[in-house]
């Protein structure tokens, strides 16, 4: 069993969708610190195989301090849009029983001040969850147009006031270079005059410069084909998401999965003949009271679950 501290979202139902055989195999796509991964290893067997993918160092590092001695875990340093790529020697393509996405940034990589992500406590200006790669929040923050950066605070955060706080950024960077997390937190309280009594005025923009500097829109819509094809008849696909863009994205790929070839509506074609990849299972998932009272960061999580089907592997 994986030693963790911190609170996997919706935990036994990922589980419970991904319908778990103890010799199967399953890819958790964003390890994190390994908390859906441990309830999968304590219904595998031997001969089962779990697959743990994550592109923050942090988190393989800690994936292989906790699991390096466990035979049936292989540990991959990747982006989970890399999915293809990251598992082409394993030879698993058709044949994974399960793959589970928990999308966003994870509760380790808030807590640590050091990568940016959080407004709470001051540090500096990062942001990437590879660290190792791409350009820092501060560093873009510096270049990026006022209408570019508008717009990445208005779609990516949803944020009303997203030109005033670009405005108000573009305009602080000129007396000083914008490095850490406080500065920034300051310069969109200042700007944010009426405050929404639910959440820090920060909360949107630090969201959406997050979102559009990891790319994590674009990421998922890569990954989700790429785990249908990895996929065996009958293996689960369940994908956790926290952002409303996020969970929309899942859901118009799953539905439209669901359906089959696209045809024009009006094409006599027989049902038998439109041969989905996929078949939805139950309804969106939400964490209930309980687990949102013991981990207020669960309260915005959609759960959606989907099979794939036979006739995709005829």
């Amino acid at each position: 069993m994986v030693t963790q501290t911190h609170k996997p979202v919706l935990a036994s139902e990922v589980v419970q969708a991904l319908n778990v055989k103890s010799n199967g195999i399953y890819i958790d796509a964003t390890f994190g610190r390994g908390g859906h991964s441990s309830a999968i290893l304590d219904l595998l067997a031997d001969k089962g195989r779990l697959i743990v993918i994550d592109q923050d160092p942090d988190a393989v590092a800690a994936a292989r301090s906790m699991l390096a001695q466990d035979r049936r875990v292989i540990i991959l340093h990747h982006r989970f849009s890399e999915l293809t790529q990251a598992t082409e020697s394993l030879s698993i393509s058709g044949k994974v029983n399960g793959i589970v996405f928990d999308l966003g940034v994870s509760s380790p990589q808030l807590d640590n001040a050091t990568r940016g992500f959080s407004f709470s406590d001051d540090g500096p200006l990062d942001m990437r969850m590879d660290p190792q790669t791409g350009v820092p929040a501060n560093e873009w923050l510096e270049t990026v147009g006022v209408n570019e950066l508008e717009q990445v605070i208005r779609e990516l955060g949803e944020e009303r006031y997203a030109k005033r706080i670009a405005s108000a950024i573009v305009t602080a960077r000129q007396q000083q270079p914008i490095q850490r997390t406080w500065q920034l937190v300051e310069i969109i309280e200042q700007a944010v005059t009426k405050r929404d009594p639910h959440k820090h005025p920060a909360t949107r923009t630090f969201q959406a410069i997050r979102m559009f500097l990891n790319q994590e829109l674009e990421q998922l819509r890569e990954a989700l084909p790429q785990a249908v094809e990895m996929l065996t008849a009958g293996g689960r696909l369940v994908v956790i998401s926290f952002h409303s863009l996020e969970d929309r994205i899942v859901k118009r790929f799953l539905r439209q999965e669901s359906k089959g070839d696209p045809y024009p509506p009006d094409f006599p074609i027989p049902a038998s003949r439109l041969t989905p990849r996929l078949r939805l299972i139950g309804k969106p998932i939400r964490p209930g009271q309980l687990e949102v009272s013991r981990n207020p960061r669960a309260r915005s999580a959609v759960m959606r679950v989907a099979e794939r089907t036979e006739a995709a592997h005829a």
